[in-house]
């Protein structure tokens, strides 16, 4: 069975106060769930888990100095400036 060591990344404060202003204009209160970094013992592999943002039904995972958000899953993305326009239409 596969061992992994989990080491949480905190998001960064410039991120945090760009989402936390989305949430003000959206008028939604965002709950921020930090990343990490995943590392499977015994081999080289290692891998980034983005931080998770969750507003309203949504979630949406992000990297630090990233400019792109991606929506739900890894498939559906969007830029971090047209964010606010995206929690508001839906």
């Amino acid at each position: 069975m596969l061992q992994i060591e989990t080491k949480e990344i905190k998001i960064s404060e410039e991120l945090k106060r760009k989402i936390e202003m989305i949430g003000r204009f959206t008028n939604t209160k965002p709950i921020i769930k930090n990343g990490s970094i995943r590392n499977i013992k015994g081999t080289n592999i290692a891998y980034v888990e983005p931080h998770q943002i969750f507003i309203k039904n949504n979630i949406y995972l992000i990297y630090d100095e990233s400019d792109i958000v991606f929506i739900n899953n890894l498939y559906n993305s969007i830029y971090l400036k047209d964010l606010e326009n995206y929690i508001k239409q839906n």
